[in-house]
Parts: structure tokens; sequence; C-alpha cells
């Protein structure tokens, strides 16, 4: 499940623009644009002590808000932020409005469970992960918080891909046209090496046995 939706408090703005945007943000607000669902964009300002607290929360891109316009509630959800990229000041923020039929794209987290259970890990395997995110279409009122990915039964040398993982309902990964890795249990070290050194003795061996033959 989605985390719950929250609520900001915001202001219309008439002004917009860089000077006024400066302004705005000497003040301790942030400007913000709501944009989406066939209506025109509307220009607004936030607190800015509220906003970089919720994107420093984590899941701020996945998670639905309310925003108080002025009395009018908009449910949104966040879309794009920029950040000064010397100080890590917040400067704007995009959020698009959310409809009863709107579907989104999102990164959503794979979390990785049962590695107690998976053979290859207790044998001093390593869990090599190839998508820590995975792209996904799914609708703006059912983000998930991240996606289970099973590791019971895995040994050295086995691959997780996207078809073994359950899915909530209307979640669709945005690659269709594979079946794509998510992780891999690798070898650990040592055991590369001695597998290394014994392909190699056979060649070797291999190699000896030829040239007596001749």
């Amino acid at each position: 499940m989605s985390h719950e939706a929250y609520e900001l408090k915001a202001e219309a703005r008439e002004r917009v623009g860089k000077g006024a945007a400066r302004a705005l943000r000497r003040n301790g607000k942030v400007p913000a644009v709501i944009y989406g669902e066939k209506q025109p964009p509307l220009s607004i300002a936030l607190p800015y002590k509220d906003v970089f607290q919720r994107i420093h929360a984590g899941g701020f891109m996945t998670t639905l808000a309310n925003i108080d316009v002025d009395g009018k509630k908009l449910q949104v959800l966040p879309r794009e932020y920029q950040l000064d990229p010397v100080r890590g000041f917040l400067m704007h923020v995009d959020f698009l409005r959310v409809g009863r039929d709107t579907v989104v794209t999102v990164m959503v987290p794979a979390h990785f469970i049962n590695e107690d259970k998976a053979p290859g890990i207790r044998r001093g395997g390593v869990l090599n992960v190839v998508r820590h995110e995975i792209e996904f279409t799914c609708p703006a009122n059912a983000i998930p918080d991240a996606i289970e990915v099973d590791l019971e039964g895995l040994d050295i040398g086995d691959s997780v891909h996207i078809s073994a993982v359950k899915l909530p309902e209307g979640v669709t990964p945005t690659i269709t046209d594979r079946d794509f890795t998510i992780a891999t249990i690798a070898a650990p070290a040592g055991l590369k090496l001695e597998q290394e050194e014994a392909e190699s003795g056979e060649g070797a061996e291999g190699g000896a046995a030829g040239e007596s033959q001749e």
C-alpha cells in the first residue's frame, strides 16, 4: 500500500517569473505549479519548511497530497522538484492533478525478502541487485510503497526476474518486451577463484593429454 495522503496549505500566486520566485523564497515559501486533468496550470506558493520535510521523509514522489489552495482542496501527486545544485536549496515543485482514472508512471523500490531461505546466500553467495528501483505504470491512487522480491530457494548462479514477482492489481512494468532480471545470486570471491583454478587445471591436463597422444 502507498503512504497515507497528507495535506499542504498553499496560496495562489498571480506573479510568476524569476523575480517573483526569488521573493517567495526570501519569505520562506517555495513556488510550485499544479497541472494536468485538461485544466490550465495553477501557480501556487507553499511553505518551504513543510515541503522540504516531506521530501526528506521519503516516498515524496509516490505519495498523494491534498493541497488546500485558498480553501479549495486539490488532490495531486508530486512529479518533479528542483534543488539548487550548490546549496541543495529547494527551488520549485511540479504537481500533477489526480482524478479518478489518472494513471501515472513511477519508480518503485524493490525490497528483497527471505534472504535467510536462499541456499545460495546461506552458502556465502552475494545478492547482486540489478535493479534497486523498477518503473511501473499504475493508478495514481494505488502506488505501492515497494514491491517484494522473494529470494526463497535461490542458489548461487540463480536469477530472479520480473515474472516471478507478484504485483498489485493495476501495477504493470513499463518494460514489456522481455522478462528482465531484478537480481542474481553471485558466487563469493573465494569460490570464483577456486572454480577458475579448477577450470585452468582441467585445460592444462587436456592440453598435456593431447600432446602425449601425438
